[in-house]
C-alpha cells in the first residue's frame, strides 16, 4: 500500500455550524452541503492542496453508515495542523479566529517553531504552526 491520505473526515453535531466555520471564518472553499437528498447523506467536501479532499459529515451519521454507536466527543483523540510560511501568518490567522475558538495563543515552541491552537465548533483541535524546517 502506498502511504497516502485521501480523505479526512471530520464527526460533527452540526453541519451548518461547522461549514459555515470552515468557509467564512477558515476561507476554506467549499460548494456547501450536498447529499441532503439522502437519509444520512448530509456532507460537506472542501478541496485542499495536494489532492487531500477534507469532509465534514454528522457523527450520527457516521455511526449510522458505520454501524456502530455515537460516543462521548474527545478533542484529544485527534488533532490537526496546518503548517505556515512565517511566524507573521500563524499571527494573522489566529487574530482571525473568534476569540472562544484559540485555546492556546501563539507563541514561541520549545522545539523552535512558532504556533498556537484552536478548536472548531465541535472542539476539534487545530495547530496553526510555522516550522522553519519544514515551509509550507
Amino acid at each position: 500500500m502506498k502511504p497516502q491520505i485521501s480523505y479526512i473526515t471530520l464527526g460533527v453535531d452540526d453541519l451548518e455550524r461547522s461549514v459555515a466555520f470552515y468557509r467564512d471564518v477558515l476561507g476554506l472553499p467549499t460548494e456547501g452541503i450536498i447529499g441532503e437528498e439522502f437519509e444520512h447523506g448530509a456532507v460537506a467536501f472542501f478541496k485542499m492542496a495536494g489532492g487531500l479532499t477534507f469532509a465534514l459529515w454528522s457523527r450520527e451519521s457516521i455511526a449510522a453508515d458505520c454501524g456502530v454507536v455515537v460516543g462521548t466527543p474527545d478533542p484529544t483523540a485527534l488533532m490537526l495542523a496546518h503548517n505556515v510560511s512565517s511566524a507573521a501568518e500563524v499571527d494573522e490567522l489566529m487574530a482571525a479566529l473568534p476569540e472562544q475558538a484559540v485555546v492556546k495563543p501563539a507563541r514561541i515552541l520549545f522545539w523552535g517553531g512558532y504556533g498556537g491552537v484552536f478548536a472548531d465548533p465541535d472542539g476539534h483541535l487545530w495547530e496553526v504552526v510555522f516550522n522553519p524546517k519544514h515551509t509550507a
